[in-house]
């Protein structure tokens, strides 16, 4: 993991462009019980945080590969579309 991370810095400085660290971080989806562990890599003078879950379009994706958080969530925000909305419903 280390080695690509450093790739990638390398490969985006050879085209001018440069890796935001306190922008990446990455996630490691595994059944293995340690996965949920947080880890720091350091690449060159930047560190590159691992994360539990994160929110790619509009999805939660977790390290566990569960879908139980992203159901939860879409319940809450239904829930709370219902209720700000629920005075507007029942008028008539």
């Amino acid at each position: 993991m280390k080695y690509n991370a450093e790739a990638l810095v390398v490969a985006t400085k050879e085209i001018g462009l440069e890796v935001n660290a306190d922008e990446t971080k990455y996630m490691i989806m595994s059944r293995d019980q340690n996965a949920g562990r947080i880890y720091i890599m350091k690449t060159d003078n930047s560190s590159i945080e691992r994360v539990e879950e994160f929110k790619y379009l509009g999805t939660t994706l977790t390290n566990k590969n569960s879908i139980q958080e992203e159901i939860k969530s879409r319940l809450k925000l239904g829930n709370a579309c219902y209720y700000s909305m629920q005075n507007f419903l029942s008028s008539s």
